[in-house]
């Protein structure tokens, strides 16, 4: 039951990690304070949506 998911920067630099969460047991998004290397600083990383891998090509 744990979903693929990706944490896009708040910096507003495009930067994302790419990491699963158990959706039944955390069903909020998630926030992590964590490194942006374009920054260079600790920033904030919001959950998003993965994109969907049929309308990329």
């Amino acid at each position: 039951m744990r979903d693929m998911i990706r944490l896009v920067s708040s910096a507003g630099t495009g930067f994302t990690y790419y990491t699963n969460k158990n959706k039944r047991t955390t069903t909020n998004k998630l926030e992590f304070k964590k490194y942006d290397p374009v920054v260079r600083k600790h920033v904030m990383f919001t959950e998003m949506k993965m994109p969907n891998p049929k309308k990329q090509g």
